[in-house]
């Protein structure tokens, strides 16, 4: 198996007021190419917390967060910033889709940070808006999309740039659950033909159904990793 991230010994403390939050203790984690995993865990787990941290949004108090081989706290802003453009897609609770943006503008924009020319977006986002159920929504704008449809397109955004990792945060809270069984059933499918990681911080008891991995973060602790089948 290659591994796609690594993390060793990481700790996470924050300062509120006089206090200190200690979200991670020395947490230990490989993550697999093709994993479908999900994080899990009561709120204050800290599995958005671990999330962030792979992500490169954040760094660690203590211990190193590995991507492909490239250790992020060693990173120029400039380099983490392109590891995360390239490597990396995101997909939020919240959508965070780009209002004044249509649909194929919104899966367009990491395509235009890599660079890539007008024709190759063109066929790129043609092609993910297709993947993911909104061919014929590519000029709509947020607003004129439902809940759903929104959600897919971040997802597009998320994959049209190929990357090797998609870290999603509670990408199913916001929808109801016929909606969201769909949302999870296309990552599934992206995950098989594409080869494409998923790492998911959830509360959802059908992502962790449909999750190939499962792992229970308790207090800042790894308390199981499962891994099925």
């Amino acid at each position: 198996m290659t591994t796609i991230a690594s993390v060793r010994d990481v700790s996470r403390e924050y300062q509120q007021g006089p206090h200190t939050i200690r979200a991670l203790n020395g947490v230990d984690l490989d993550v697999e190419q093709g994993d479908f995993m999900a994080l899990m865990g009561p709120s204050g787990s800290g599995k958005s917390t671990l999330l962030n941290l792979l992500g490169g949004l954040d760094l660690p108090t203590g211990g190193e967060v590995t991507i492909e081989g490239h250790g992020l706290s060693t990173l120029t802003e400039k380099a983490l910033s392109e590891l995360r453009r390239d490597r990396l897609g995101f997909i939020f609770q919240s959508y965070n889709l780009i209002p004044v943006l249509t649909a194929f503008e919104n899966a367009e924009f990491v395509l235009m940070l890599q660079g890539k020319s007008p024709a190759e977006r063109k066929a790129t986002v043609m092609k993910t808006l297709a993947e993911v159920g909104l061919e014929g929504l590519e000029n709509r704008r947020p607003n004129e999309l439902s809940g759903g449809q929104q959600q897919r397109v971040a997802v597009a955004r998320a994959i049209a740039g190929r990357p090797a990792l998609v870290l999603a945060d509670e990408p199913t809270a916001n929808l109801d659950s016929k909606t969201g069984n769909a949302l999870i059933e296309l990552m599934q499918q992206l995950n098989r033909e594409h080869g494409i990681t998923f790492i998911f911080a959830t509360h959802d008891p059908k992502v962790m159904e449909a999750a190939t991995r499962v792992v229970e973060l308790v207090d800042g602790d790894i308390a199981s990793d499962h891994r099925k089948g």
